[in-house]
């Protein structure tokens, strides 16, 4: 990058309509984010057909803010209601509300501003520097890597269940099932539809998220007794009081969570949804207060959000290098870059290098102004908690229905998220943990996919899944984590029996 080409690129940014549409895009994007169901994926399907009357860079910097800030907002419900506004929320969405019930929303909602926005900036630092040697790691991996790392995401429901493993197992296996359901597999077979029409798509993630965490939590709040814990306390004070100790009692976190978003972000497929869950039961398992996960702990909140902007970035990495979609969010852009005769790939850095750097100072200044905008979106977002439950849930139960709707219009989206509330509801009155529900329902398709495949191309081998040396690597760190799992179970079981 030269200083000629830095110069090319900060005048196409300070076109004023390229500044206009960063605003814009910034307030739709915390909207779409915040609705529960809408996802930062459709908020920027929705941004597609107003950038086809836009020149190549403001339509990029529609989509890059958007996606940035609609990935942000979905900790706004979920710390305050217990709604994950979208899937890379649900891995702590418990963890923030467990804060808000205790009176610390603004710290847990100024911890989820502050770093995405230092891990949107870290990952854009990564795709500036070493965008063509992560883009080789990210192609070096197979089926047989992925299915390594799906199994380390699975094994985050252990990592991340409170009271009991074999619950948040039993969990996580009740999550799988429900990932069986319809024709989403190798074969295309129908499963478990009972000859019904709408099975045969299958479960959408969507739909049973809200449902478990938000028609749950609307159940519980009809069914409250006197013995219910009281509503959340008012919430005062600045949302950025105490950041700066945050930052600097965890910045092993804030770093260690910054670069596996990166990194998984920069695999093609992946995206934030796995980055939250792999980073929060990461910080869980290093911390050394990990018996106050659950309780209200801003240190996974901290890792977890880092590493949901990172990915963001990362997910760019493949899509710029090489024309390969690292999220669905990036396969919607590849298409938009081929509309604006951007094309992607290693001759985009040679024939293009100002669009290319403007995009990153796109990046930089996307992830700056979720400061300011989330600021914002927090302050006015807390006055919910002021407005009585029993208004409250009913205007809650609105949206979902809202929400469930929308992702498939069709009224059986509805059915699908109201019986999930149920079974959550009833899962959540026996300690059962519902989030390992959510991680089965995303990773199974996953899992299911890359072990088929891999074992058509090992000829049926499982020791063809150690072959390859990067997913040996990923296989015996795999296999560690489980052992050490068993071991820790089989310790607790000898001294309870002692």
């Amino acid at each position: 990058m030269t200083v000629d080409t830095l110069l090319a690129a900060l005048g196409l940014i300070a076109d004023p309509q390229v500044l206009i549409v960063i605003l814009f895009a910034s307030a739709f994007g915390l909207f779409v984010g915040a609705m529960p169901g809408l996802t930062a994926t459709m908020a920027t399907a929705l941004l597609v057909p107003i950038t086809f009357f836009m020149p190549p860079i403001p339509a990029l910097a529609a989509i890059v803010t958007a996606s940035a800030m609609a990935i942000f907002a979905g900790d706004i419900p979920g710390a305050l209601l217990r709604i994950p506004g979208t899937p890379a929320s649900a891995a702590y969405a418990d963890e923030a509300y467990a804060m808000t019930l205790k009176g610390q929303a603004g710290t847990a909602l100024g911890a989820g501003v502050v770093f995405s926005a230092f891990g949107g900036i870290f990952g854009t630092v990564v795709l500036v520097t070493a965008a063509p040697a992560l883009a080789e790691v990210a192609l070096a991996f197979s089926s047989f890597e992925y299915f390594w790392l799906v199994c380390l995401g699975l094994s985050c429901a252990v990592l991340i269940a409170q009271d009991s493993a074999i619950k948040g197992m039993l969990a996580l296996f009740l999550g799988l099932a429900a990932a069986l359901i319809g024709l989403e597999n190798p074969a295309a077979v129908p499963r478990l539809t009972f000859g019904t029409t709408e099975l045969m798509g299958g479960i959408d993630m969507i739909q049973a998220m809200i449902g478990m965490f938000a028609i749950a939590e609307v159940l519980r709040a009809v069914a409250a007794t006197g013995t219910r814990l009281p509503p959340p306390r008012a919430v005062t004070g600045a949302i950025f009081a105490g950041q700066w100790e945050l930052m600097k009692k965890y910045p092993v976190q804030a770093l260690r969570g910054s670069s596996i978003g990166t990194l998984i972000g920069a695999l093609p497929g992946a995206g934030a949804d796995i980055a939250a869950w792999i980073t929060y039961a990461t910080s869980k398992r290093f911390s050394k207060e990990p018996e106050k996960f659950g309780q209200g702990h801003v240190e996974g909140i901290v890792e977890a959000g880092a590493a949901n902007n990172a990915a963001v970035s990362g997910a760019w990495i493949p899509a710029l290098v090489f024309g390969i979609p690292g999220d669905s969010i990036t396969a919607i852009v590849i298409g938009v870059l081929y509309l604006k005769n951007v094309i992607p790939g290693p001759t985009l850095f040679l024939n293009q290098p100002q669009t290319v750097t403007a995009l990153f100072v796109i990046f930089f200044l996307a992830n700056l102004v979720m400061i300011p905008f989330g600021w914002l979106a927090v302050k006015s977002a807390r006055r919910i908690l002021a407005v009585p439950r029993e208004v409250l849930m009913p205007i809650v139960l609105m949206f979902c229905i809202v929400g469930a709707f929308a992702v498939t219009n069709s009224p059986f989206g509805v059915g699908v998220m109201l019986a999930f509330g149920l079974l959550g509801f009833v899962m959540e009155e026996n300690g059962f943990p519902v989030a390992p529900v959510i991680l089965g329902l995303v990773l199974g398709p996953m899992l299911e996919q890359h072990f088929v495949t891999s074992m058509i191309k090992a000829d049926g081998m499982l020791l063809g899944f150690f072959k390859r040396p990067i997913a040996a690597a990923l296989g015996v760190v795999t296999l560690l984590v489980w052992g050490s799992m068993i071991w820790r179970g089989l310790r607790a079981l000898v001294r309870k029996a002692a």
